[in-house]
């Protein structure tokens, strides 16, 4: 099944397919592969989930920690040279910590509103988070939110699955 686009990716799944973390890195890893491949159509993030990424990859368990200048070659290899990164317009930030303010957005969840807004305004039809709830807001405005398990399951044919 071919994927419309833009396809947005939260840091969870940039992290998980770029670090080998175990078994939970497979379907990121994966889906990464696709974007490389071509398959994946207008794949997108935001500046904010590479330096969110750079940040948990730098203080990972040591056995997982990239240094610096590993994270930094990383981002700019497969994020910056396969994603677009998108931006919440200047024009509609206001209105949007305004609205954040009122829904009672509080604490570290402004960071998740913050990438919902960044997907929706790029036009975003699908964020790919392994933090479904997160993002459960998407809905309503007709955006997907699926695991990166989910979405290669719609983009790998079933007899092809592992």
């Amino acid at each position: 099944m071919a994927l419309s686009g833009p396809v947005f990716f939260d840091t969870s799944v940039l992290l998980g397919g770029l670090v080998e973390l175990g078994p939970k890195s497979a379907a990121p890893m994966r889906l990464l592969d696709a974007v490389s491949e071509g398959r994946i159509p207008e794949p997108a993030t935001a500046w904010h989930c590479c330096l969110e990424l750079y940040a948990v990859a730098t203080r990972l368990p040591e056995e997982f920690r990239l240094t610096s200048a590993a994270a930094r070659q990383l981002i700019e290899e497969e994020v910056l040279a396969r994603f677009e990164l998108l931006d919440l317009p200047a024009r509609q930030r206001s209105g949007f910590l305004t609205s954040s303010a009122a829904e009672a957005i509080l604490g570290g969840r402004i960071y998740d509103a913050h990438l919902a807004a960044i997907a929706l305004a790029g036009g975003a039809r699908r964020l790919v988070t392994e933090n479904l709830r997160h993002f459960g807001s998407l809905h309503r405005h007709g955006v997907r939110v699926t695991t990166a398990a989910e979405t290669l399951a719609e983009l790998t044919p079933p007899r092809q699955r592992k």
